[in-house]
């Protein structure tokens, strides 16, 4: 019967680890990420649910004769704040993950 009490505890000890990790998934999701680019020219806000909260144009930076740098520099900042978001994804939760190989977890 000792292995039933084992088998418990370690049942208790996940359900607290999966409120655990909802809550961080939360608190990542509301999160704000911040992706420049062009020395802070180009602003790029995106959320930890990966949706983009805004995007801030300097005046300078907005010339109609060269369209396409301004769209290579929104990529640039768009892809470094989606880049912070997986950062911080990995390392707030693979505390939660790391040793743990659960198909389908991460």
């Amino acid at each position: 019967m000792r292995g039933m009490g084992n088998m418990q505890g370690m049942m208790k000890k996940m359900q607290k680890m999966q409120k655990e990790m909802a809550k961080a998934q939360e608190e990542l999701e509301v999160t704000l990420f911040e992706g420049t680019a062009g020395g802070g020219v180009v602003k790029v806000t995106v959320a930890g649910n990966k949706m983009v909260q805004s995007v801030v144009l300097d005046e300078d930076v907005v010339d109609p004769e060269d369209i396409e740098m301004l769209q290579d520099l929104i990529l640039t900042a768009t892809n470094e704040a989606l880049k912070k978001v997986e950062t911080q994804t990995a390392e707030t939760m693979g505390k939660y993950t790391s040793g743990v190989n659960i198909p389908g977890l991460m």
